[in-house]
């Protein structure tokens, strides 16, 4: 698969339906998780230019911080903490419209207005989560839910 990514314009829907080949091009072949991981934060942090776009992985039963682009990120977050943590003891995909007003938010950056998580589930287990932030309020909907759930489920864990 050649590295390059097209980067599509359009509503958001147009631009996921032709993310979402890419996705599985980079992915197809490739066992490691790392750099899967890595390679789909890339992929979504160059298509959408959000602040911050990465994975948490669950780790002796904290998220421990996994490939990401953006910002320096808080390196561990418990279980039912801030919205990774509330993602994921609730196994369910977050959408906050509006950080300061979401109960116990973790700021990793100040820069953050808006944020949506969604869970990695396998064998009915959260094994991480996909964490993306925008500097801008209101930033996710349903679309994005329904896309960046698609997109996980591509990735072999």
């Amino acid at each position: 698969m050649a590295e390059d990514l097209h980067i599509a314009t359009g509503n958001k829907t147009e631009q996921y339906q032709s993310l979402i080949p890419q996705v599985r091009g980079i992915l197809e072949g490739e066992n490691d998780l790392v750099a899967n991981l890595a390679n789909v934060a890339a992929a979504l942090k160059e298509q959408f230019g959000w602040l911050w776009v990465g994975f948490y992985i669950v780790k002796n039963n904290e998220l421990v911080v996994g490939p990401f682009q953006g910002p320096v990120a808080c390196t561990r977050i418990k279980k039912g903490k801030g919205v990774c943590g509330t993602s994921w003891a609730a196994a369910k995909t977050i959408i906050v419209p509006d950080v300061e007003k979401f109960p116990g938010h973790i700021a990793c950056s100040s820069l953050s207005k808006s944020e949506i998580v969604v869970p990695v589930i396998r064998d009915q287990e959260v094994v991480a989560v996909l964490d993306v932030d925008s500097e801008k309020p209101d930033q996710f909907s349903l679309v994005d839910q329904r896309y960046l759930e698609e997109i996980v489920e591509l990735i072999q864990f």
